[in-house]
């Protein structure tokens, strides 16, 4: 199979032709027809997370039907077409997978991360951490779901029933969710990059009843905001947007330090509180929700040898939605 290999910190992905893999106990083999391109999988490549496997397949937002099973996979059909998200493995021991909160299990497994990931022709997934893709979406549509969607409706859940909603970073998780708030009645306000007016305008036309830059307050005072964008200094920014008793969810897995600020940005009982990972059941809710919603996501899709290039894009801001790579014959 054709692979796009991450060798070592601080290189670019090569193209490789690798074996295809065999399946475990549990395993499924998937035949990859898309994966989308994640913040994270730059946070991986650039060394701010710790101790990746190497060689690593990148890639967790992966669409592909279910090629083979391993012994004791009996969960999805041969044929079923479905998505592998970025929690790939956990424990089931540790005192937070039996209190029900698995995403902060003590030895999990990620995909694209300590597990080979979708930038690559096949794939083996644990058949239990998977999700069948609801038929509305095509490939392309529903590859940003698996993190972009499932991230940012963790994050959404963790705002609570707060009605004005601040998103900070209009990326691929931001737009789903904008869309998600809106459709519940929320208002959004929507904060881009300073001179960003395509991403504003973007904003706008998926329900944001306000769109700015980062830099300049939201008209009203937030009951709450989703930090998608990994800058530490956008945290007293947003703790200044808020209402008393506001929220502000911390939504990715890496982010610069966060200075220091006066206690009285945090008086009057406002919050910080960060996403880690998701959970099985957040999938199932998600995906439920999606059923009843009209959703959209915004694409740009690219070839699998041009990975490089959309990492490229997406570190530098100049994408709409989610880059999403192709698999040759898909």
């Amino acid at each position: 199979m054709r692979a796009m290999l991450f060798e070592a910190p601080g290189r670019s992905l090569v193209l490789r032709d690798l074996p295809v893999p065999r399946p475990g106990r549990g395993q499924v083999l998937v035949r990859v027809h898309v994966c989308a391109v994640c913040r994270t999988d730059l946070h991986v490549l650039d060394g701010e997370l710790p101790a990746p496997k190497l060689p690593l397949v990148p890639g967790h937002e992966i669409v592909g039907t279910v090629a083979a099973q391993g012994p004791e996979a009996d969960r999805f059909r041969i044929g079923t077409r479905i998505g592998i998200p970025w929690l790939g493995y956990t424990c089931g021991k540790c005192r937070y997978c039996l209190g029900g909160r698995e995403n902060l299990c003590e030895r999990p497994g990620f995909t694209g991360y300590t597990l080979d990931g979708g930038y690559a022709e096949w794939t083996l997934a644990d058949e239990r951490y998977c999700f069948e893709i609801p038929a509305e979406f095509d490939d392309v549509s529903a590859a940003p779901l698996l993190c972009a969607g499932l991230i940012g409706y963790r994050a959404l859940r963790k705002a609570g029933d707060a009605r004005r909603l601040g998103l900070y970073g209009f990326g691929a998780a931001a737009h789903i969710v904008a869309q998600i708030a809106a459709a519940e009645g929320r208002e959004v306000y929507a904060f881009t990059r300073p001179g960003d007016t395509a991403a504003a305008g973007f904003a706008r036309s998926l329900g944001a009843v306000w769109a700015g830059p980062s830099d300049l307050p939201a008209p009203e005072l937030l009951d709450a905001a989703i930090l998608f964008a990994p800058v530490g200094g956008l945290v007293p920014a947003a703790l200044r947007a808020l209402a008393r008793g506001g929220r502000v969810v911390v939504a990715g897995i890496h982010m610069s330090d966060i200075p220091t600020f006066a206690y009285e940005l945090l008086w009057h009982e406002r919050e910080v509180v960060s996403v880690a990972n998701l959970t099985r059941a957040d999938g199932d809710e998600f995906f439920k929700l999606l059923k009843r919603l009209p959703i959209r996501t915004e694409t740009v899709p690219f070839a699998l040898k041009d990975a490089n290039e959309a990492l490229e894009r997406l570190r530098g801001g100049r994408l709409t939605g989610a880059a999403v790579l192709r698999m040759p014959g898909f």
